[in-house]
């Protein structure tokens, strides 16, 4: 889910891992020349969409990386399958609470761009926690320090 910490907390590891990082929602915008949310309000959605499993399912080819889905990829049954069959998922969880800290006023978000960011953040979550919870692990994140959520990924990238 967005805000979570996935950009972070994957920097982190893969440098502790000596592991190559990628950012989806990086990538895309480089392909684009453009911000997440100018494509959205561009290009549309299912356009946004469409790049963004070709883009992932290309860059889950690699091996020694560490990816940072955006917060919606995983809800893709294509990119769900493969990111399961070729790596570990790990679902960072946090509150409602939480998540809307984070995420605050940011306009980099453009499934946010609503008046009630609380209201969307929370049915997001519901729908997306259902499909999150296929992840080879989860990290309740809202308690831990970034570096015991590194700890636990790196235990849970060790043990496959």
């Amino acid at each position: 889910m967005m805000g979570v910490g996935k950009s972070t907390l994957g920097k982190i590891v893969a440098k502790k891992q000596g592991l190559e990082f990628i950012d989806t929602d990086s990538c895309i915008e480089k392909k684009f020349s453009m911000k997440i949310s100018e494509i959205f309000e561009q290009k549309g959605e299912d356009f946004f969409r469409t790049e963004e499993e070709k883009e992932i399912l290309k860059l889950l080819k690699k091996n020694k990386c560490v990816i940072a889905l955006g917060g919606g990829a995983f809800v893709n049954k294509n990119i769900r399958n493969d990111v399961l069959k070729k790596g570990v998922s790990i679902w960072l969880n946090a509150t409602l609470t939480t998540i809307s800290k984070r995420v605050g006023w940011n306009d980099k978000r453009p499934l946010l761009n609503k008046k009630n960011r609380s209201k969307e953040i929370k049915k997001l979550l519901s729908v997306r926690k259902n499909i999150y919870k296929l992840a080879n692990h989860k990290i309740d994140c809202d308690n831990l320090t970034k570096e015991d959520i590194v700890k636990k990924i790196i235990i849970y990238y060790e043990s496959n």
